[in-house]
């Protein structure tokens, strides 16, 4: 009689959890501030379509649709609002505006403490940010680091005439080359080693890993059941989907030991951690490098590729700009410098627009 009683209360609970849990998107969906917002009827109810449309690649051509049928603000979700308005965008992106960062970037690296990138709290983002004010300045990035970037800008446009000359054509596939110079550049400056991606011209095993973790990063942010079972499969492709990866954290305990080399300067983070430590607002220890100089790594390359590419697009494009590009930057000195080439009116405001 008492199994049978203790059997009935724990079916009870289950009930009364399923109960709740089936209730609670119906209470929200009837009473939820949002419901003012225009939008598709299902987005009060579920974010299902939204998911399907991220896994799937279609995230912003979705979105935009539903702009083009609702307007400038529109509903998604349940609990989510799109945004296409230059006064909305600046009232979100101002300084204390009180918006703050979702928690899908607290969920989307999955490991135990957050980076500048995934920082929601405020505070906590400003205090890291401080410590990488000096180090990313102009001033520092050019008297430190202009040379090592030259070279590797030097190096990419020579492969690319290279390839123009194999081709048979003169065509070059030029998204390629700008992400080899991409990661090269950014894991030389937060590894303090380079990839060697444009002396090799493939793409590096660590970048291929890398991304790799990234996207299973973004499925596991949208479908956390997937990566939990992602991350018990005995498989190689499920590891470095959802797993981590030992090759990642390699490189960033690399980014750690030339940090701390001997007369330093052999990466972005050799004097950050003697910032952090004149308490001027934030701490920095050896696993906040490893992290940091992977997710930099992350942000540097392909938003630096692609936005290459698309300016050499939009310059070869329009035929009399490329002219007027070629007239002005062909008056610049022999031994011109970066500080040279932000002075030209032109060259600067394609790089804007861009």
């Amino acid at each position: 009689m008492a199994s049978f009683s203790s059997s009935w209360a724990s079916l009870s609970v289950l009930i009364l959890v399923a109960v709740v849990l089936a209730i609670r998107p119906i209470i929200h969906g009837l009473t939820s501030p949002l419901n003012k917002v225009p939008g598709p009827w299902y987005a009060r109810w579920t974010n299902l379509p939204l998911k399907f449309a991220v896994i799937s690649g279609r995230r912003i051509h979705h979105v935009h649709a539903l702009h083009a049928r609702y307007g400038p603000y529109v509903r998604i979700a349940p609990t989510e609002i799109a945004v296409n308005s230059l006064a909305g965008f600046k009232q979100i992106h101002a300084i204390n505006s009180g918006f703050t960062k979702s928690p899908w970037y607290e969920t989307l690296v999955n490991i135990e403490r957050l980076g500048v990138f995934s920082m929601s709290d405020p505070k906590q983002h400003a205090a890291r940010r401080k410590l990488f004010a000096r180090p990313f300045s102009k001033t520092n990035l050019r008297s430190h680091w202009e040379p090592a970037v030259r070279e590797k800008v030097q190096l990419a446009v020579s492969r690319m005439q290279e390839d123009a000359r194999s081709s048979g054509s003169g065509a070059v596939d030029v998204m390629k080359w700008w992400t080899f110079m991409a990661s090269d550049i950014t894991s030389h400056l937060m590894f303090g080693e380079s990839l060697h991606t444009l002396e090799h011209g493939e793409v590096s095993e660590y970048m291929r890993v890398l991304m790799q973790t990234l996207k299973g990063g973004g499925i596991g942010a949208e479908m956390p059941l997937v990566r939990w079972i992602g991350r018990n499969l005995p498989f190689q492709s499920a590891r470095e989907l959802f797993g981590g990866n030992d090759m990642v954290e390699e490189y960033g305990r690399t980014a750690v030991s030339n940090m701390k080399a001997s007369g330093s300067g052999k990466n972005v983070f050799a004097n950050m951690v003697a910032e952090a430590e004149k308490d001027i607002g934030g701490t920095l220890d050896d696993r906040d490098v490893e992290l940091e100089a992977t997710s930099f790594v992350i942000a540097g390359t392909d938003t630096t590729a692609v936005s290459l590419t698309y300016l050499v697009y939009a310059v070869l494009s329009r035929p009399d700009l490329r002219r007027q590009v070629e007239d002005e930057v062909a008056g610049l000195p022999e031994a011109y410098v970066e500080a040279d080439v932000e002075k030209l009116p032109l060259l600067s405001a394609v790089i804007e627009e861009t």
